[in-house]
């Protein structure tokens, strides 16, 4: 290539318009993931995640001025993808593995270059343009499936049932997919409204769309999810509003109350089950989870070797059945689902992660005046809190947005920073 066209094509790939529609791509990719796959198969799918591994490549060498390496990712996310990629070395099924590294590696990748690229406004308007077109893309194939045609769409997972009033599924293919999509909307449309980055009709609709995707979802998992976001959120306003010297005793009064809230919720889950109609879904976790648990005792330390999304023809996988004899692509829980594949080791990297990502994450929403700062920390609640009953942290968009709520608050209380 001549210089003067590789000079304009470094142009290009570093400018704001091309990182930015590149940015809300890669989000709507990896959100609705399983939509892609419907349509286009795993080897399309693949081919179109490469694709976007090789632009955002291409992009962040056009704009070397962003990374630095005060700016690289996070200690303990690197932990985990070192641990997950070195499982190979032990895995029960070398070639799955290979091919789950690479996968996770390429949404970890994706993660960091929008972290890089894009700061926290700009990340969360990408997110919330991302989750408009997917939330108003799926109301249209549930009022065209359950209204106009009368017919599922098997292909995709939409059973049709909108004019019954759900449970709808969209692009997202299962209830709790959607619901945790409407949860993770409600947020980043409630950060554009109070930072101003949108207009109001815009606002009132995309909240109104947002609001419509998770009474309709009649998602058990949404509702307490929302509800823990609700919490974590008023208590960041309260600690926002405080002089600093108050805010270390209300945060500590808040770790107390937290602690307590959880052991209640915990001795009354019956209770909560029996509210949010969620027993029929918690008897088939837990038919799962009992399977789980005996595969994790037969390799309890180090796990049968890093996979990502189960492959269902693979052992142990294949042996995993729902008391409905419903063969799951995950352990529905990423807990657990840690566990099984990279052992005890793997789980207490993942908690240590997902703990200091949440710490650094509280104490930048403390302290910063700006609203958008509370994005990472709900986010990141968000996902710790359906990864009780769901695995979307480890894969697609959980791992995305993991990474990418990790970074951005290292970014702001990372200890390199102070290295000069």
């Amino acid at each position: 290539m001549k210089p003067d066209a590789l000079a304009a094509a470094r142009t290009l790939l570093g400018s704001p318009r091309v990182t930015q529609a590149l940015t809300e791509a890669i989000v709507g990719v990896a959100l609705v993931t399983h939509a892609v796959r419907a349509l286009v198969g795993w080897p399309g799918t693949i081919a179109i995640i490469a694709a976007l591994v090789v632009l955002a490549s291409a992009s962040l060498a056009s704009q070397p001025e962003r990374t630095e390496w005060r700016g690289v990712l996070p200690l303990s996310l690197l932990a985990l993808f070192s641990l997950l990629t070195v499982s190979i070395i032990w895995s029960q099924y070398t070639w799955a593995t290979v091919g789950g590294i690479a996968y996770a590696l390429a949404f970890g990748f994706l993660g960091v270059y929008i972290a890089l690229v894009r700061d926290l406004i700009q990340l969360v308007r990408a997110v919330g343009n991302a989750l408009r077109v997917i939330l108003t893309a799926s109301f249209v194939l549930e009022i065209l499936s359950g209204v106009i045609l009368d017919t599922p769409f098997t292909w995709i997972g939409i059973t049709g049932d909108l004019a019954l009033g759900g449970p709808v599924q969209g692009l997202a293919g299962t209830r709790n997919a959607l619901g945790f999509l409407g949860a993770l909307a409600v947020l980043s449309f409630w950060i554009e409204f109070r930072t101003r980055s949108v207009s109001r009709a815009l606002t009132a609709y995309s909240l109104t769309l947002a609001a419509a995707t998770i009474v309709l979802a009649r998602s058990p998992v949404s509702l307490l999810v929302l509800l823990a976001v609700l919490v974590t959120g008023l208590a960041l306003v309260v600690i926002r509003r405080q002089q600093p010297l108050a805010r270390r005793a209300t945060q500590s009064a808040l770790l107390v109350a937290a602690a307590v809230f959880a052991l209640i919720a915990w001795v009354f889950r019956s209770a909560l089950i029996s509210v949010v109609d969620a027993a029929a879904d918690v008897a088939v976790r837990t038919s799962v989870w009992g399977s789980v648990r005996a595969l994790i005792d037969q390799q309890p330390v180090l796990g049968w070797g890093w996979v990502g999304p189960w492959p269902t023809e693979v052992y142990p996988f294949s042996s995993v059945r729902s008391s409905s004899g419903f063969q799951p692509d995950s352990a529905l829980n990423a807990y657990g689902d840690i566990w099984l594949q990279l052992g005890l080791a793997g789980l207490i990297v993942l908690v240590a992660a997902l703990g200091l990502a949440f710490v650094r994450a509280w104490l930048v929403a403390s302290d910063r005046r700006s609203t958008v700062y509370v994005w990472p920390a709900l986010t990141l609640v968000l996902l710790a809190t359906t990864s009780m009953t769901e695995s979307y942290l480890l894969f697609e968009g959980g791992l995305l947005l993991f990474v990418t709520s990790a970074f951005a608050a290292a970014r702001n209380r990372s200890w390199r920073r102070r290295l000069d």
